[in-house]
């Protein structure tokens, strides 16, 4: 329920309009909230009211109130006077209370709502009767995952909450330790750059504001409820592709991940034999630095060795002999397109392998602990 600071912080402001102290104990008796020195014997009169029929009772000079929601009994209010304005003040604080807690509560079942639906832990039947009550409305929506760098600070997702308070088509919310969530009405989007600049805009934003690297990926946009789940777990698949295969990337889409989203699903048996096809039985596992550079920047320029010098500050020549270099120990050409194709192919393989690797050792790792 709301915290205790918050309900002092309502009652300090009701009294500073009213100027009538105001106390808030619990269905229990337990004071939680006050403006003024309760008496030692006020917890008891607060338990026999609440054990009573009355809604409201005026006892030894204060007004008691009982607030209840949902027809059970939540609060009891105190006003420290016995006019008629203090009982007026009670019952429009009465108000206030409910209608916070209201709220509260609102946001909490939508909050949990979602998270069912991006676990995939509803029916659809359910799914659509509970959104009704909740007042979701149909529309066009992606889910964004915001992985933080190490373990996820709360700043964090206070820095999402916060960009998207005003906006209630939005769900800011959490599954685990290392991510937020964030389910985005996209209605407003009409093109697929948009939706880049957002998730760019996402980590900008919290980058700055909570001062830790993030790393969003993003999902295909769907219509309907039980398709956030698909949503949700393309995003997952966009940011461990990402891991393996666009490290220098902040932002990651899934419907941009290309051949390395079939790559990520090739069985390591399979990785294995096309790696003996293509190296034999030398299949290399590192490279020096220099050697990969000129790779890159090769394939960046597209084959051409003119502008790949140029840009390596080397001269055409000296290019000319790392590539012959390369053919000589992995027995592939780059300077051709169906050589240079299938070695592009095999580095994103070893890099799938190697990632795969790294995970093993972590979870026997983790068991040995």
């Amino acid at each position: 329920m709301l915290s205790n600071h918050k309900l002092q912080v309502t009652l300090g402001e009701i009294k500073d309009i009213s100027r009538v102290d105001l106390a808030l104990f619990s269905d229990k008796g337990k004071l939680l909230a006050s403006t003024y020195q309760i008496e030692e014997d006020m917890e008891d009169m607060t338990r026999l009211f609440a054990e009573s029929m009355a809604e409201s009772q005026m006892l030894s000079g204060h007004h008691y109130f009982k607030v209840m929601i949902e027809n059970e009994l939540e609060y009891v209010l105190l006003a420290s006077a016995g006019n008629e304005e203090a009982y007026m003040v009670g019952r429009l604080a009465v108000c206030q209370i409910r209608n916070m807690v209201s709220t509260y509560q609102e946001q909490f079942d939508r909050n949990s709502f979602m998270q069912n639906v991006l676990l995939g832990n509803m029916l659809v039947v359910d799914m659509y009767n509970k959104a009704k009550k909740l007042h979701i409305e149909p529309a066009k929506r992606v889910v964004f995952i915001i992985e933080v760098s190490g373990k996820r600070d709360s700043l964090v997702i206070e820095t999402v909450k916060n960009l998207f308070a005003v906006k209630t088509r939005d769900f800011v919310t959490e599954v685990d330790e290392k991510s937020v969530i964030l389910v985005k009405d996209v209605r407003d989007f009409s093109s697929n750059r948009e939706m880049e600049h957002f998730a760019q805009m996402l980590v900008d934003n919290i980058q700055t504001e909570a001062m830790v690297k993030v790393r969003v990926g993003y999902g295909n946009q769907v219509e309907l409820l039980q398709d956030i789940a698909r949503s949700y777990q393309e995003a997952r698949m966009a940011l461990e592709v990402g891991r393996i295969f666009y490290v220098e990337n902040d932002t990651v889409s899934y419907s941009k991940l290309g051949i390395g989203r079939l790559i990520y699903q090739i069985p390591a048996s399979l990785c294995e034999m096309f790696l003996k096809e293509v190296f034999g039985d030398k299949v290399p596992n590192v490279f020096d630095e220099e050697t990969m550079i000129t790779i890159h920047k090769f394939f960046e320029n597209n084959l051409n060795i003119s502008e790949t010098a140029r840009q390596l500050y080397v001269h055409r020549n000296t290019l000319v002999y790392r590539l012959e270099r390369i053919q000589k120990i992995l027995g592939l050409d780059i300077r051709t397109f169906e050589d240079a194709m299938l070695f592009k192919i095999a580095l994103m393989v070893i890099s799938h392998m190697n990632y795969q690797k790294s995970l093993t050792e972590q979870e026997h790792g983790k068991k040995k602990e």
